[in-house]
């Protein structure tokens, strides 16, 4: 079962399934280290942005990116 970023919960370490958007807006989180089968955790989380671990990097990230990042 697939869910966006946004709806996991802090601290759990979470694969990543699928990248949806435009192909620029996949590159973007590629390159912030955002890969499927790579390993992302929420950090915390503020109005729907985040902050997550992902390649041993602290990322923040706002809820539209999130949304199209599926765990």
């Amino acid at each position: 079962m697939m869910m966006p970023l946004t709806m996991a919960n802090e601290g759990e370490a979470n694969v990543i399934k699928r990248i949806g958007g435009k192909e620029e807006v996949r590159l973007f989180l590629e390159k912030l280290g955002f890969v499927v089968g790579g390993t992302v955790t929420v950090v915390s989380t503020n109005d729907g942005n985040m902050i997550v671990n992902v390649k041993d990097s602290r990322v923040a990230i706002g809820k539209d990116m999130a949304n199209k990042i599926m765990v």
